[in-house]
């Protein structure tokens, strides 16, 4: 198993989004949000369901107008998850889905009217304990920062955070999280780099509009990756044209890389090469998919051969090292007698992964028991 990340997490203040807590120190949440049309309201509670049992934490739904709301509504009576209605313009829609529920708004201050609209809305989630994510796009800054800067740079992005962070602040209203999101890597990086020397507030990390499933993931992987490894960041979304399920695998993958949080199997496998005694890839696609359903934290190493199999078996839970015919079998880094074949690795595989899950499982049951005692 891996140690604890060597990573200083930046200090920022507390929020709760439902059960989830964001920022000061708790876990940084992965979320996605749904692509489903809203106002269908089975298609929508099916796919929050499915990014739940991936390990989703939190869910962003849609919702541009009142029919939206009303199913909102129903969603939010079906489903156990923490949602978060993203809500532009109309003021009125916001104070709906408060009524209903919601866990929290992202909904931009500045953006709603007039500031009797916005007392409205700050009221509304100071009594029912609800919220506000502030969040900025490189897309869609307003005009007046648009003509000022004439292109998108991290100022104009802090610049336009920070007025709807003014709003708040001018009405006493500190439960907030801020996004400033580009679709460049370094645009993003330096916005949230300069945010947050400015606030105390939690942040809301994500490469907008990343693309598809592999370059949407190498960019997030790149641009949080920066951001993550010095300290900053409290809840994350990666943004891919893809199943919203791969979102939360890839968040996850990030923080699992940083040593920031274990949830899963982490695999260690050699890109393979001649020296290899069995198909690692296809050894190791298959493990991913028969126990991607494992969230117990573990360390799992597949090399095809002798040269670095036995180093990085000592150091997994579970590993594997390559050998004509019979392969190695290693457990809590000591070589067993038991070898594997090597025409069945992935059936004799899962059945002991499965097996250290449960062990992991019950020993930490047991600690906690007696920790409770």
């Amino acid at each position: 198993m891996f140690s604890d990340s060597p990573i200083i997490r930046r200090k920022s203040t507390r929020i709760n989004v439902g059960s989830v807590p964001i920022g000061d120190g708790a876990p940084i949440a992965v979320q996605s949000m749904t692509n489903t049309p809203t106002t269908d309201v089975a298609a929508t509670v099916d796919q929050i369901n499915r990014i739940q049992a991936v390990g989703g934490e939190i869910v962003r739904v849609s919702v541009p107008t009142m029919e939206a709301a009303e199913a909102f509504k129903q969603i939010k009576q079906q489903v156990s998850v923490p949602l978060v209605a993203d809500i532009h313009f109309d003021y009125r829609i916001a104070l709906k889905v408060a009524e209903y529920g919601v866990d929290c708004l992202r909904i931009n201050p500045g953006n709603i009217g007039n500031m009797e609209r916005v007392r409205s809305v700050v009221d509304c989630a100071k009594d029912k304990n609800i919220p506000i994510r502030i969040g900025v796009n490189g897309g869609s800054l307003e005009k007046d920062i648009q003509e000022k800067y004439t292109e998108p740079t991290a100022e104009a992005l802090v610049e336009s955070a920070m007025r709807h962070v003014d709003i708040l602040d001018k009405l006493n209203f500190d439960q907030f999280k801020v996004s400033v999101k580009a679709s460049d890597v370094f645009l993003a990086v330096g916005a949230y780099r300069l945010l947050a020397s400015k606030i105390e507030q939690p942040l809301h990390l994500g490469i907008t509009e990343a693309g598809g499933f592999r370059s949407g993931a190498v960019k997030s992987a790149v641009g949080l990756g920066m951001l993550l490894a010095e300290g900053i960041g409290d809840t994350i979304r990666i943004s891919l044209a893809a199943d919203p399920v791969e979102e939360i695998k890839v968040g996850f993958d990030i923080l699992k890389s940083l040593r920031i949080r274990s949830r899963g199997i982490n695999f260690i496998a050699c890109p393979s090469c001649s020296r290899q005694e069995f198909d690692v890839i296809s050894t190791v696609n298959a493990l991913e998919e028969r126990v991607e359903d494992i969230l117990t934290p573990m360390d799992v190493s597949i090399i095809g051969c002798v040269v670095n199999g036995p180093g990085e078996a000592e150091v997994s839970d579970l590993g594997l090292t390559g050998a004509r015919n019979m392969s190695g079998f290693y457990l809590d880094g000591q070589r067993q007698r038991e070898r594997l074949a090597n025409n069945d690795l992935v059936d004799q595989l899962e059945k002991k992964i499965r097996a250290k899950a449960a062990a992991l499982d019950e020993k930490n049951r047991i600690a906690v028991t007696q920790v409770a005692k």
